[in-house]
């Protein structure tokens, strides 16, 4: 049987402080606050999404046994690289300016924990 249709919708990161990671991903980057939820003193999902994102990020406490900072690599597709620097300036969030390659536009930041993310505008397609 051929394997079909898999699709990556829930990354997992491991962050020391959920309500800071929480307010930095929603308040100062922009990502969607789907879920909150506290199942017991062991156990709180908190589940973000990026605007227009069928990939979610979640952390809290009881998820992971990675070290908070060591997530590396997630790569968000954006539509103006420009726009999304200084979107996270404007907002408190250093961010790397626009990086030009021949494969995109590249932005880069680290959440508070120093888990880090890049941001790619890909290139005009002829």
């Amino acid at each position: 049987m051929a394997i079909s249709d898999w699709r990556i919708e829930l990354i997992i990161i491991a962050v020391t402080d959920v309500d800071r990671a929480k307010a930095f991903y929603v308040d100062q980057v922009g990502f969607n606050a789907d879920y909150d939820q506290v199942v017991s003193e062991e156990l709180r999902f908190v589940q973000l999404t990026p605007p227009g994102s069928a990939c979610s990020i979640a952390f809290g406490t009881g998820l992971t046994d990675m070290e908070p900072g060591t997530q590396r690599g997630i790569q968000i597709v954006i539509p103006n690289a420009d726009d999304a620097f200084a979107h996270l300036r404007a907002n408190g969030v250093e961010a790397t300016p626009v990086d030009e390659q021949s494969w995109g536009r590249f932005v880069t930041f680290a959440d508070p924990d120093g888990n880090r993310w890049s941001l790619q505008e890909l290139p005009k397609r002829g």
